[in-house]
């Protein structure tokens, strides 16, 4: 018997991709296109966790994908949309042992984000290291916070 440990989240990401397939069949029915971003979307298993901080010249993004290979890692940036693809894959089973419990989620898992539009795209960096992929997206200069001195009388 194998145990299954009811996720929230996991429940919630089901209902969503249930109506993006709908709203996506509707769309196909009066010719519009699907990305294949869609799929991604509706194909993923699980979302990594992530941070997301910023400060006054990047934003961040920290995701954590333990037991993923730096290869096995897509980032892709089109028109805002900052996306984050790729796959988990489970170890094999021994037939000498048996599972008690499986709470880590193996698959195809999908994140985008909406990035402000002052940023500087060219710029992008991602590394990769302990498990832990981290992203920084740079300010365009006129997204900078800027400090104007004001004379006191």
């Amino acid at each position: 018997m194998t145990l299954i440990k009811w996720n929230p989240s996991r429940e919630l990401l089901n209902v969503e991709r249930e109506f993006n397939k709908l709203f996506n069949s509707l769309g196909s029915r009066f010719g519009l296109m699907e990305s294949s971003e869609n799929e991604e979307y509706e194909n993923a298993v699980w979302m990594p966790l992530t941070d997301i901080t910023e400060d006054k010249d990047n934003f961040m993004l920290r995701l954590d994908l333990p037991g993923v290979r730096k290869d096995d890692v897509k980032i892709s940036y089109n028109d805002g949309q900052l996306s984050i693809s790729g796959e988990r894959k489970q170890e094999k089973e021994t037939t000498d042992s048996k599972y008690h419990r499986v709470e880590r989620a193996y698959g195809k898992y999908f994140r985008s984000f909406t990035l402000p539009s002052k940023i500087r795209e060219d710029k992008i960096e991602a590394e990769f290291k302990d498990g832990q992929l981290i992203i920084t997206v740079p300010k365009a200069e006129e997204a900078k916070p800027k400090e104007i001195p004001i004379k006191i009388k």
